[in-house]
């Protein structure tokens, strides 16, 4: 019984050591580049440049104000989700996105207050396809964000431009 209940406590101890060094420290996030993307946190409505209706998108700051997640459901039901972090290390975005079994992953850089992040998937012929998404703030209450894609990385094409607007 006595071993036990030193394992027990022992046990407790460790969990409470791994959780706490996963835990940012307070204020580590607040620089000023854990910011570059806080112009797409919000509740937003999406739009292509047409003016149909394409899904809503919550963005929200999460894990102590170090990461941006994404919850977005499109018009015909489909979800997809995001995490977004400042890596300082590297000084670059990451952007991980899942839908359903899709993977996206992006890195990249604000450039001239545009947040640009870049990465590649497998196409449907197990060709490579470079992914370049750009959200740009037009205001208060609208971003852009266009999503070009290219076979080899010179030629790009735009397969979704969406305007959000804050709800």
């Amino acid at each position: 019984m006595k071993r036990a209940l030193v394992a027990c406590v022992l046990l407790s101890g460790l969990v409470s050591s791994l959780v706490s060094a996963q835990s940012p420290a307070p204020g580590a996030c607040s620089s000023e580049s854990y910011a570059e993307f806080d112009f797409w946190v919000g509740d937003w409505v999406v739009h292509d440049t047409a003016g149909v209706y394409q899904g809503f998108n919550r963005i929200e700051k999460i894990q102590g104000g170090c990461v941006l997640q994404e919850h977005w459901t499109g018009q015909s039901g489909g979800t997809g989700t995001s995490f977004n972090i400042y890596d300082f290390t590297r000084q670059v975005w990451h952007q991980t996105w899942v839908s359903g079994a899709q993977l996206l992953v992006l890195e990249g850089t604000l450039i001239d207050g545009k947040m640009v992040l870049e990465g590649t998937t497998v196409g449907q012929n197990r060709t490579q396809v470079f992914n370049r998404i750009t959200w740009s703030p037009v205001a208060a209450d609208t971003v852009t964000q266009i999503w070009d894609t290219s076979s080899d990385g010179t030629s790009w094409r735009t397969v979704f431009h969406g305007v959000y607007t804050r709800r």
